[in-house]
């Protein structure tokens, strides 16, 4: 049985697998002569060609850059062979459409000279533009990590969604989506650092380690004039949490005590301060797996 090779989770249920009887492969799609008239009742069954010029672009693309060079391959492969994979688009008037899946193949289609591209008609409505440009885009690891992330912001706040159902619909790990969400709250020139490739995406989470937004920076500047690793870069943001902890709290060696055994019976940072009789202990934790963790620990040792 021919497979749809390169589909990302969610778009291979939007390309049709056979027409009639027969299989349909990846690189072998029926194209339908359909007139325009008839686009719209048969445009979600079959793949149609449609004008490049009555193809507007999804406003939720949530891809903002793209490799110049590999878009002129892109381009070539298309002149040589065409369009292999048909793009997703949905009918917004008469002989008009918007883009849902497919803007590099479109970009480049248009680089090539083509005038008509291969389509396949899909209604959706906002939220399943974004998603399925998305799904497209993660699966093909198309998009930097800061675009990921704001795709995935978008859908939490403009759609109402919580990260347990955008993990789901993305079909990543809730601690990925809410790990990929904190990189948003990076300084700007950290962001645009990471999208340009200029610090991994591991670096900028040991940035994040550290609270201060102006330590942050500094830390990001000596990343790039030391050319530091990754775990460099763990070992500096904790000297740097470290002092800046000592610096601001005159250490109780009682406290200091109780905060080893409750760090080493939890395996995370765990600040206890005293006031007057009593006090407080907080317990910080990372993502939904890392609180499901602490529950687990504080729940056995009370049996």
């Amino acid at each position: 049985m021919a497979q749809n090779f390169g589909l990302g989770r969610g778009l291979s249920s939007l390309i049709p697998n056979k027409q009639g009887d027969e299989e349909v492969g990846n690189d072998a799609f029926v194209r339908q002569t359909v007139s325009q008239s008839d686009d719209s009742i048969r445009g979600d069954k079959y793949v149609i060609e449609v004008d490049v010029n009555q193809i507007a672009a999804n406003p939720h693309q949530p891809r903002l850059q793209f490799d110049e060079e590999k878009l002129d391959n892109l381009a070539q492969s298309i002149m040589a062979h065409g369009v292999i994979q048909p793009l997703i688009v949905s009918k917004i008037g008469v002989s008009q459409y918007e883009l849902i899946a497919g803007e590099r193949r479109f970009q480049a289609s248009k680089r090539a000279g083509l005038k008509k591209v291969p389509v396949i008609i899909r209604q959706a409505d906002e939220k399943e533009k974004l998603e399925l440009a998305i799904i497209e885009n993660v699966q093909r690891h198309d998009l930097n990590p800061i675009e990921e992330a704001k795709g995935y912001q978008k859908l939490i706040e403009e759609f109402q969604m919580s990260q347990e159902e955008v993990s789901a619909k993305m079909g990543k790990s809730r601690s990925l989506v809410a790990n990929k969400v904190r990189l948003l709250t990076l300084p700007v020139e950290i962001q645009k650092g990471l999208m340009e490739g200029r610090i991994t995406e591991g670096h900028a989470k040991a940035i994040l380690s550290v609270d201060n937004p102006e330590k942050q920076r500094a830390l990001y500047e000596m990343i790039l004039k030391s050319n530091m690793t990754v775990r460099q870069v763990e070992d500096r943001s904790k000297e740097v949490s470290v002092r800046s902890y000592n610096r601001h709290t005159t250490v109780d060696p009682q406290l200091k005590s109780v905060e080893g055994t409750l760090i080493e019976a939890l395996g995370t940072k765990v600040k206890v301060s005293k006031s007057g009789d009593g006090g407080k202990i907080v317990i910080e934790y990372y993502s939904q797996e890392d609180l499901d963790s602490l529950i687990q620990k504080i729940s056995h040792q009370e049996k």
